[in-house]
């Protein structure tokens, strides 16, 4: 085998997002683009020859050929191995658990998450480090700084690897091992989650679950974990087979993109527990027998009831919570004693507060939950985590959640998304919000009164590196909030999203649809935003 040097020219466009490089699948199908960009992640690295990679991916469409180019390059940059997932798939957290067993130097991750798959459809690749976790800033920025100045890549000359058999093959002086995608997983959910409980309840003929999968990464998961090992039978798993273009749906779960989800936990026979996950599955949507559980509220719930999940009984150390996630979870976090931490969007974030131990619990806004057993959301942890509180608590979903609003209060809240808003109009929304930032202060907006207005900044309190324009915040003097900002996570144009919160100690008030509850706090946004003006958009895309 031999090792080619190829002459390239840089794209300009090779700046990662939140959650890496996000791309139409035809723009990855450029010529020497994707190369491009896997030769400036290993240009920005130091020490890795000889070590060990972890790669793998959704399912999506080019998934496969494009771990067949990262493969030949990790040999030809002198990786001594690489753990692929079976047929080419690992979800997110997966590969996030196989690089902490195996203390791995990194993993390369393929997958635009959320965001539609197919040929027209989208595709994403990101880097994680050593913990796990997706690349602080400091190494994104490395990588796109290489970006903008590569002028060659290394690629071994080598015929395919069999990505579908199980076993090792050299690749140049490289090894390649391929990996059952499912096993390390679900060794490590065992060892966290009563596993004979959840059985208990799953097979006593009195409860009822269906996680649907969306034709997306868990499938082979959910299957293995819900419908073998805790005998929930093949019916609890929906839509399990992984496919390219994820049977042309959007595998987001929220209430919009998993309808089939949302139909039948609302219908007549409802089952007592229904969620779905994501395309690479790191986020989830709870729900109960007609009754939908808000992202914010489940971290909250998590987090209230941790002690009763064999894996977290010994308490918490703390919890953290992206800036635009509902103030809930603080809520807990102040009565039960311990700090709550507030970072940017983006899971990158939570890692340097699980390494030190001053958080075990994290979660966003956005269907992400996770904790310190890896260093990524996960969804279906968090499935397996509300089923192990209702096992213990034999109460319902529902009752659950209203139990938690009696004790703690109410937080309603919801997400307005304007998705493929013109990036010109959307970069101007925001300037005028900034600028109105600095005078906001003591005015009267409505009913309401301005206690605070910024563009938020985070100082990482472990390694004080400082990350600014996060997200405009408006807080007002009553608790309530808005609060707007530009997903990274989109491949056409800019989505905004607009973050409504307000808070309810009245038992008595807290049964109003969230929508109704934050009528007057929408319209001010508008108001404030001059959304419907600057974009033209007479609603949201979607609403959660």
């Amino acid at each position: 085998m031999s090792i080619n040097t190829v002459y390239t020219q840089p794209f300009s466009d090779q700046k990662p997002g939140t959650s890496g490089l996000r791309k139409q699948v035809t723009v990855f199908q450029q010529f020497h683009y994707l190369e491009n960009f896997t030769q400036s992640i290993f240009d920005s690295l130091e020490n890795y020859q000889g070590q060990t990679l972890v790669v793998g991916g959704d399912g999506r469409f080019y998934n496969r050929h494009a771990i067949q180019i990262i493969l030949k390059m990790a040999a030809a940059n002198g990786f001594g191995k690489v753990l692929v997932g079976q047929n080419g798939i690992l979800s997110t957290p997966a590969v996030s658990c196989v690089i902490r067993k195996n203390k791995a130097y990194g993993g390369i991750v393929l997958s635009a998450s959320h965001n539609p798959g197919g040929p027209d459809g989208d595709f994403g690749i990101k880097y994680n480090i050593g913990n796990g976790g997706p690349a602080p800033e400091k190494v994104t920025e490395a990588i796109y700084a290489r970006s903008k100045e590569i002028d060659v890549y290394r690629i071994t000359e080598a015929d395919d690897v069999n990505l579908d058999q199980l076993g090792t093959s050299q690749l140049g002086e490289m090894t390649v091992e391929v990996i059952d995608a499912v096993q390390d997983y679900a060794q490590l959910m065992e060892s966290l989650f009563d596993f004979d409980r959840i059985r208990q309840l799953l097979t006593s003929g009195g409860f009822s679950i269906i996680v649907d999968s969306m034709h997306a990464v868990t499938g082979p998961y959910a299957h293995a974990l819900f419908a073998d090992r805790l005998g929930a039978g093949a019916d609890s798993v929906m839509n399990g087979k992984p496919l390219e273009d994820f049977g042309g749906g959007h595998p987001d779960p929220n209430l919009v993109y998993a309808h089939e989800l949302v139909e039948e936990l609302f219908g007549e026979n409802a089952p007592n527990f229904g969620a779905a996950s994501d395309g690479d599955g790191d986020r989830n949507m709870v729900l109960g027998q007609r009754f939908f559980v808000t992202p914010s509220d489940s971290l909250a719930i998590l987090t209230a009831n941790a002690k009763l999940v064999p894996g977290y009984q010994n308490g918490l150390a703390g919890v953290a919570r992206s800036m635009p996630t509902s103030q809930a979870v603080d809520r807990v976090a102040a009565k039960l004693g311990f700090d709550c931490y507030e970072t940017p969007t983006g899971w990158k974030f939570f890692g340097n507060l699980l390494d030190a131990d001053k958080a075990t619990l994290c979660g966003e806004e956005s269907f992400g939950t996770g904790s310190n057993h890896v260093r990524e959301k996960d969804g279906l942890w968090a499935v397996l985590f509300w089923l192990n509180i209702l096992a213990v608590r034999q109460q319902s979903v529902e009752d659950i959640v209203k139990e938690h609003w009696q004790e703690y209060g109410r937080n309603y809240y919801s997400r307005h998304d304007y998705e493929a808003v013109d990036s010109e109009k959307a970069n101007t929304l925001m300037a005028n919000l900034r600028d109105k930032t600095a005078t906001l202060k003591g005015q009267k907006l409505g009913q309401y009164e301005v206690e605070y207005a910024d563009d938020f900044s985070y100082t990482d309190p472990v390694d004080g590196s400082v990350s600014q324009k996060q997200g405009v915040r408006i807080g007002f003097t009553d608790g309530s909030r808005i609060v707007f900002r530009l997903s990274g996570t989109g491949t056409q144009g800019a989505t905004l999203r607009l973050y409504v919160e307000s808070y309810e100690p009245d038992v008595s008030k807290q049964g109003l649809d969230p929508q109704d509850a934050l009528a007057s706090l929408i319209t001010l946004a508008d108001e404030v935003a001059q959304i419907r003006t600057l974009t033209g958009r007479d609603k949201p895309t979607v609403i959660t």
